[in-house]
């Protein structure tokens, strides 16, 4: 019975472009790690991955690189900038949640207004249809019923006004803190270029 086996160089030469191989991507993870600290840009195991071209498991199962990843993440100018992001990740999160309770309380508005439209319908068809059965006194008190369902109607319908009104504050505040984390984004982008022509 013959086994199949490789021949000893064939071993060697794959072991060999596997090492080339780990040492052109950690020479590149290298490199990426100093064009984003040259750059001032966040150093995240994503950013790496992506201007490195390796996987993240790559950064995380190979200890040269998980070392050197862990020691640029670790430089003081990069808890500033990570804080930075923080605090706009917090406000975008707080105004996201603004925008969507006004959604849900625009949503409740719409339902209890469709709600309260619905009874009004049914209460002056069946007016309609028993006009000739029913006394004054019922004529009179299901239109006194009725306009005391437009009261609420009415407020209801205000309310749905000012809601929408919050809503469109709060996508408005929204695009603000959006343009306002571009903003501060592009000034991290840039202030290597202010400190490198001093």
């Amino acid at each position: 019975m013959n086994t199949a086996t490789v021949p000893e160089p064939c071993t060697a030469a794959a072991l060999a472009a596997r090492r080339r191989r780990t040492e052109a991507a950690l020479e590149r993870v290298h490199q990426a790690i100093a064009r984003l600290q040259c750059e001032k840009a966040q150093v995240s195991v994503a950013a790496i991955a992506r201007r490195a071209d390796v996987s993240r498991t790559f950064l995380y199962d190979n200890v040269e690189a998980r070392a050197a990843v862990a020691a640029a993440m670790t430089l003081p100018g990069e808890h500033q900038s990570r804080t930075l992001a923080e605090q706009d990740d917090e406000r975008e999160a707080t105004w996201r949640e603004r925008a969507l309770n006004a959604e849900d309380a625009l949503k409740a508005a719409h339902t209890e207004i469709l709600t309260q439209r619905t009874r009004i319908g049914e209460l002056l068809g069946q007016i309609r249809d028993l006009q000739a059965e029913w006394t004054e006194e019922a004529i009179q008190r299901i239109t006194t019923e009725n306009t005391t369902l437009k009261q609420p109607v009415r407020q209801l319908t205000a309310d749905n006004r000012t809601l929408d009104e919050r809503l469109k504050a709060a996508r408005s505040n929204l695009r603000f803190q959006d343009r306002r984390v571009a903003d501060l984004e592009a000034h991290l982008a840039e202030s290597p270029d202010a400190s490198a022509s001093r």
